[in-house]
């Protein structure tokens, strides 16, 4: 069974920092490049970072760029977003999954409120 299960979020103020964690399961996870999502409150939910199926390779919206930092380790079959100088714009929930055309069931996802 193919799972995904996101963890880290949290209520931080802005400027602060936090680390997402997604737990992969499936040999489809560490075989492909992964990204992370995220969901505003009445907004459509948006990819804001990519790596590829190695690591060696990332990419980040412009929004989250020089703030937000993703990797993996295949080995744990984990990928993880480190997210700092948090502003109340990421307030979302957060997400990972395959690229888009290729995106699995997703999972729960992790709350992230960035709030004084």
């Amino acid at each position: 069974q193919v799972r995904l299960v996101e963890s880290g979020g949290g209520l931080v103020p802005p400027g602060g920092s936090l680390r997402l964690s997604c737990a992969t399961s499936g040999s489809i996870f560490s075989s492909n490049a992964m990204g992370w999502y995220r969901q505003a409150p009445s907004k459509q939910r948006e990819l804001v970072a990519t790596i590829t199926r190695g690591g060696a390779g990332t990419s980040y919206t412009d929004s989250v760029k020089g703030r937000f930092t993703i990797s993996r380790d295949n080995a744990k079959n984990m990928v993880y977003l480190q997210m700092n100088s948090l502003r109340p714009e990421d307030t979302a929930v957060y997400y990972c999954n395959l690229l888009p055309g290729k995106v699995s069931d997703w999972g729960q996802g992790t709350q992230v409120t960035v709030s004084s």
